[in-house]
């Protein structure tokens, strides 16, 4: 695979190397952070020096849906140890989902000094990259966030229903029979409590594994990404498009790609996705 800032993307400093990660270990002005759909990965082992932020134990709300305030975003950076100046770098499972989620939450706080290791795990992993099953500590810090700012990358249901009205573009980022309606979960997963299946009426469907290449988990080149959103769908990097998927992790990772990769400049993820979609009242779906 060609170097991150041969690929064309519109934001390559956005994307690190495994050969960056390696090369900052013990750099103090970094943190790197292991984010996974699968919660026994991290402690079986992980980069050194890695934490873990967990999606459900540490960026969820424990009562109602929806994510931690600002308080508990600037309790959990003075745990992992992180400044404002803090480069924050996500990694994790499934080809980055998690780690391309937990990095939008990031930026619902304007911690924009964040990356994603190209590759995630798979690519540390099979490079054969030194891993441990040492949980670091690092010293508490004094962070200050502003209020968590929803409105420019995040879409609720209210949002959506606008947006359809209005013929606007949405991308359905989940498998192809999900989409169709076919399943109401993902193959190999369990329901998730969807009660019908189909799409929001008028979405383009474009699995989000398009994006990446399997081998090693890395992101295609721009030109390969620009044939996918642009060229077959359509797209252009002044819509305003809408990303769905289950409950918004698959859907956090193409807008990643859409927003930084390919310079798109209104991207918000629908973090209802279809589990919210799937059990609305009086609500249109198409299958």
């Amino acid at each position: 695979m060609s170097k991150i800032e041969d690929r064309g993307y519109s934001n390559s400093d956005v994307l690190v190397s495994t050969d960056w990660v390696a090369d900052h270990l013990e750099d103090s002005n970094v943190r790197i952070v292991e984010s996974n759909e699968d919660p026994l990965l991290y402690p079986s082992q992980h980069i050194p020096g890695a934490v873990e932020v967990d999606w459900t134990r540490d960026l969820n709300q424990q009562v109602r849906r929806d994510y931690l305030e600002k308080d508990g975003f600037e309790a959990l950076m003075k745990k992992i140890g992180a400044t404002r100046d803090t480069t924050v770098v996500f990694y994790g499972d499934k080809s980055n989902w998690w780690a391309c989620y937990a990095f939008w939450i990031f930026q619902l706080f304007g911690h924009t000094n964040a990356k994603v290791m190209d590759g995630g795990r798979l690519k540390w992993e099979k490079e054969k990259r030194p891993m441990n099953k040492d949980v670091p500590s690092y010293n508490a810090t004094s962070y200050s966030a502003p209020n968590r700012d929803d409105k420019k990358i995040r879409a609720f249901r209210d949002d959506v229903l606008t947006h359809v009205n209005a013929s606007l573009p949405l991308v359905d980022v989940r498998s192809p029979e999900e989409y169709s309606g076919e399943r109401m979960h993902m193959p190999d997963y369990p329901n998730e409590g969807a009660l019908r299946g189909g799409h929001i009426p008028g979405a383009h469907s474009v699995p989000w594994g398009r994006a990446i290449n399997p081998d090693d988990g890395s992101f295609k080149t721009a030109g390969e990404l620009a044939e996918i959103y642009q060229k077959e769908k359509g797209l252009g990097k002044d819509d305003n498009v809408v990303a769905y998927c289950r409950i918004g992790e698959r859907s956090s990772h193409t807008w990643f790609v859409l927003t930084y990769l390919l310079g798109f400049s209104n991207v918000r993820n629908y973090d209802g996705s279809w589990t919210e979609w799937g059990n609305l009242v009086n609500v249109p779906i198409e299958k």
